[in-house]
């Protein structure tokens, strides 16, 4: 497990695989969880999300990019 500003700076600016999610439910932020994978490109992330159990997150350690649109 790490903290949310660790995984931030351990792999800046990359897509991560999270498992064991845990949540800040006053403002819906994640505050730690277990990398499982990475990668700058984010659809290499999904293929490995699509072999995991359902309790997992896909989360971008940098400033969204202006195109992405952000479904919850």
């Amino acid at each position: 497990m790490m903290i949310w500003t660790e995984i931030c700076k351990k792999y800046k600016d990359k897509w991560v695989l999270l498992d064991d999610v845990r949540i800040d439910e006053d403002n819906m932020q994640i505050t730690e969880g277990k990398v499982l994978y990475w990668h700058p490109d984010k659809d290499q992330v999904y293929k490995n999300a699509l072999e995991l159990r359902p309790n997992f997150a896909i989360e971008y350690t940098g400033e969204f990019p202006k195109e992405l649109a952000v479904m919850l």
